[in-house]
């Protein structure tokens, strides 16, 4: 099964202007991906490159604008840049050789506090060394000495990111917290419009094969079989993993011995803080008429007439709050304002370190967060196994 961008390991690559980082990408990816000029600020918006990187295994990189930007919309690509390191498990530091001169200066520029203040693992890296003459002691960095176009050290830098991948990536389970080897698990998958026939949607696919490689003995049915295969089984599943949509009728009719979540709250604890987002759910009781709630989705998919975030949420809060005032977002833009409340989708399409940056963010600006299954269980008393 193709990895999905969500469970990659996001490698950031940052610097100034022209400093050599597309041409550093292009070296790393072995392809011309990102443009490469020396006219400052070609690179705009940041480029994402999928790939399988020897001795770690599928992840994605970002080439980004420079952090001293000087076009007509430095902001906005600054925005950008930014938002490219709350992605990054990983980043990758690019100081140009002839940069070195001012070190001191370039390390308390902004751009590069913000790396520093991320507190990620970081490779420095200096470019457009030429040969081993250039090359000076940092001992405060230890980088790596690189010339892009020659391919000079790549093989140095390539074991250095090695070295510096965090402990343990990809070894975390979307299902341990919640079942064991050799249990039996129900999966009840909805038939709609955002899986269509023939089709099951991310986060369902991804349990599936979570599952299949821990040893979980696994079922599964729509919803309009529940009951049918239910009865079938000659013993209760030990789980049931619902479309979160279902909560109350599958509670209604589950085995009182099957514990029961959803594919959100998996998705909850495999990217997130599971504990904010429990937390974040017991102010959905706490709006009033005079309350504003972010719904915020990771994709940017066309909402269907039954959408869970843009329709069946807000219909619930609605019968909390009837003037309760909404607002949505989709994809990067997440830019808080005074929220009373936020909720977010399972974010199967982000990383753990993005979803983490957002749950940090909002817990600074002091505002309650949670996410589509807590907030639906929550919303129809449902009682789940966490």
């Amino acid at each position: 099964m193709e990895v999905s961008k969500g469970q990659r390991l996001y490698i950031g690559i940052f610097g100034n202007a022209n400093s050599g980082k597309s041409s550093l990408m292009n070296m790393i990816t072995g392809q011309n991906f990102s443009i490469v000029s020396p006219v400052s600020g070609t690179t705009t918006d940041a480029v994402q490159k999928n790939m399988e990187f020897p001795g770690v295994g599928p992840v994605v990189f970002i080439d980004t604008a420079g952090f001293d930007d000087r076009t007509e919309l430095s902001e906005q690509r600054t925005e950008k840049t930014y938002d490219a390191i709350a992605k990054s498990d990983l980043i990758i530091a690019v100081i140009a050789r002839d940069e070195v001169n001012n070190l001191s200066g370039i390390l308390e520029s902004s751009g590069f506090r913000k790396l520093l203040e991320s507190k990620k693992p970081i490779v420095w890296v200096v470019t457009k060394t030429e040969s081993a003459e250039q090359e000076i002691s940092i001992p405060q960095l230890n980088p790596v000495f690189v010339n892009s176009t020659t391919g000079r050290n790549k093989e140095a830098l390539f074991e250095k990111i090695r070295a510096s991948v965090p402990q343990n990536y990809f070894d975390r389970s979307l299902t341990e917290m919640f079942c064991k080897p050799g249990e039996n698990v129900l999966l009840v998958m909805p038939q709609d419009s955002q899986a269509p026939k023939g089709r099951l949607i991310l986060p369902q696919v991804e349990t599936i094969r979570d599952l299949l490689d821990r040893k979980v003995l696994i079922h599964s049915c729509t919803n309009d079989t529940f009951k049918q295969v239910l009865e079938s089984l000659k013993n209760p599943p030990d789980l049931i993993i619902t479309d979160s949509q279902l909560f109350k009728y599958v509670n209604d009719n589950k085995p009182a011995s099957s514990r029961l979540t959803s594919f959100s709250i998996l998705q909850a604890a495999y990217k997130g803080d599971l504990k904010l987002f429990i937390e974040g759910a017991k102010a959905i009781h706490r709006l009033t008429n005079d309350s504003t709630v972010l719904i915020a989705e990771a994709c940017t998919h066309s909402p269907a007439t039954e959408d869970i975030g843009r329709v069946k949420i807000p219909a619930l809060l609605k019968k909390i709050a009837p003037d309760v005032k909404i607002d949505f977002a989709r994809g990067t833009d997440f830019n808080l304002k005074n929220y009373d409340l936020i909720i977010h989708c399972g974010a199967c399409m982000f990383n753990r370190a993005y979803m983490l940056s957002r749950q940090a963010a909002a817990d600074a600006a002091d505002t309650p967060m949670t996410n589509y299954g807590l907030a639906l269980a929550e919303l129809t008393g449902t009682k789940t196994d966490l």
